[in-house]
């Protein structure tokens, strides 16, 4: 296995921890035991600065090389926040708290960037410095966005970020890496379709709001297949309609729609969000009826710069073996707040193999502790690499 030997003997060490914070998850910025103990490790390591508060409620680590010849700084981050659900596994390390698991492995992503700062506190065989970044709140909270506005990147005067998500499918050992757009952006809609309620039997003597929340829900289906070029890609996805009575014999005022908008370019999204409020606005007309749209854009397209994706593939193969890097795989339609990150500074986002297991989001899914050294090994081997001593 071409991964470092000091990570190998670390594996039991880094997987004792990663189960630590799969039995004991928290979500969006709500992290007091999570960042103690990323904290307390860092510490542990001699890391020559950790700061907590950054964003609420991360953690930055500081490690410096064994010289500081051009001022280079690199950041790495992972994620700690867990989701608001219960989990299914049945496994010895299962999550301890009801309504909360880490259904996504940023246990598993926490955990490998600690396995790289404790052997890059101890080596310390680079040229300039590492900046650790442990982030709150990935799951819908911007964390990554909160750490910015802190101050993160100039603090610690970051010139490259990277960051890394296990991939269930994808072979234990194996990398994703691709240049450009790589997932999504992801906004949420929500739609207040206006009607005038009555009883059931007598439809005549209303304005029914659920005909014209049908209809609108299959005509968004065209901003797919008619308002945008089909080499481009757009989801519209409506996954609530809802009346505020359950009564099988009442008609409504009003029906609530709400679901989620992803795209993978800036102008694409632009039409996305204006041919929906026209569609919506339309529809609901054509039914007697009025409409309220609400359109929240949030994380943007998540953009992988060129340089720094090839280099990060050379990292992989260096650490996997050759032909174990899956180069510029199509993008993915799920978001990550990463892209905040990458729109601060240049760098790149990779996936590494979870195997075949449950596919995150899932209450059977857990994080492949067999993928601990790869990703371990990667973060440290790109540091070595980029910022090479002497």
């Amino acid at each position: 296995m071409p991964v470092k030997n000091r990570l190998a003997e670390l594996h039991d060490e880094i997987t004792a921890w990663r189960r630590d914070l799969h039995e004991n998850p928290e979500i969006l910025y709500d992290l007091p035991r999570t960042s103690a103990l990323v904290a307390e490790r860092l510490r542990a390591f001699g890391c020559d600065e950790v700061v907590t508060g950054i964003g609420r409620s991360g953690v930055v680590g500081v490690i410096r090389g064994r010289a500081d010849t051009k001022g280079a700084a690199i950041g790495l981050r992972a994620d700690m926040d867990a989701l608001p659900m219960s989990e299914k596994t049945g496994l010895p390390h299962a999550s301890q708290t009801p309504g909360k698991m880490h259904a996504c492995g940023h246990d598993g992503h926490t955990a490998m960037l600690l396995g790289a700062a404790k052997y890059l506190a101890e080596t310390r065989n680079f040229d300039g410095t590492v900046v650790l970044i442990f982030q709150p709140a990935e799951e819908g909270g911007a964390g990554a966005l909160a750490m910015i506005e802190d101050g993160l990147m100039d603090r610690w005067g970051v010139r490259e970020v990277y960051g890394m998500h296990n991939e269930p499918g994808l072979p234990v050992g194996e990398f994703g890496v691709a240049p450009g757009p790589i997932m999504a952006a992801a906004d949420e809609l929500r739609v207040v379709v206006r009607g005038r309620g009555g009883h059931a039997a007598q439809p005549h003597n209303v304005i029914d709001p659920v005909p014209a929340a049908c209809a609108t829900v299959m005509a968004l289906q065209t901003v797919a297949s008619r308002s945008v070029d089909p080499i481009q890609s757009v989801v519209v996805s409506i996954c609530v309609m809802q009346t505020e009575s359950a009564a099988t014999n009442v008609i409504d005022d009003t029906v609530t729609l709400a679901g989620t908008v992803r795209t993978l370019d800036e102008k694409v999204r632009d039409l996305a969000e204006a041919r929906i409020k026209q569609i919506v606005t339309a529809t609901a007309e054509a039914h007697g009826c009025t409409a309220e749209v609400s359109y929240n854009r949030g994380y943007p397209v998540t953009v992988n710069h060129d340089e720094n994706a090839r280099l990060a593939a050379e990292v992989a193969e260096a650490v996997a073996g050759q032909g174990r890097v899956r180069w510029g795989r199509p993008p993915r339609m799920g978001a990550e707040d990463f892209s905040y990150m990458l729109q601060a500074r240049p760098g790149a986002f990779v996936h590494i193999g979870n195997g075949d297991t449950k596919k995150v989001h899932h209450p059977e899914y857990d994080f492949n502790d067999a993928a601990i050294p790869y990703g371990c090994s990667f973060f440290a081997e790109l540091i070595e690499r980029r910022m090479p001593a002497g």
